[in-house]
């Protein structure tokens, strides 16, 4: 028997994967109005939709039990984790000025 609807994560998750742009925005969300554990899970949200954490962990040549540890709520990726990790997904670190509204 077929499934006739799909989850909102498996329609979350197929939208990120057709708009990586989308999942740029939503991650650069994440940055700008939440914390280090967000950051977390956010990105192991993502990684399902770029071939689930065994792919992501594969392309970024990190060890899978590892890159679980390291997006879980007490991971703490070190930058170049982080960097394999998003590049693996298609994506970058960018640094952009913060816009500050001028009275």
């Amino acid at each position: 028997m077929t499934k006739a609807h799909r989850t909102h994560e498996e329609a979350t998750t197929e939208l990120f994967r057709n708009d990586p742009e989308l999942a740029a925005e939503y991650l650069n969300s994440v940055l700008a109005d939440g914390d280090e554990i967000d950051l977390m899970l956010a990105l192991r949200s993502l990684g399902k939709a770029f071939g689930g954490v065994q792919e992501v962990a594969r392309q970024a040549e990190v060890n899978a039990h590892t890159l679980y540890r390291t997006l879980s709520e007490q991971g703490n990726p070190e930058l170049k984790t982080l960097s394999a990790i998003l590049k693996a997904m298609g994506m970058r670190l960018a640094v952009q000025p913060i816009n500050h509204l001028h009275a």
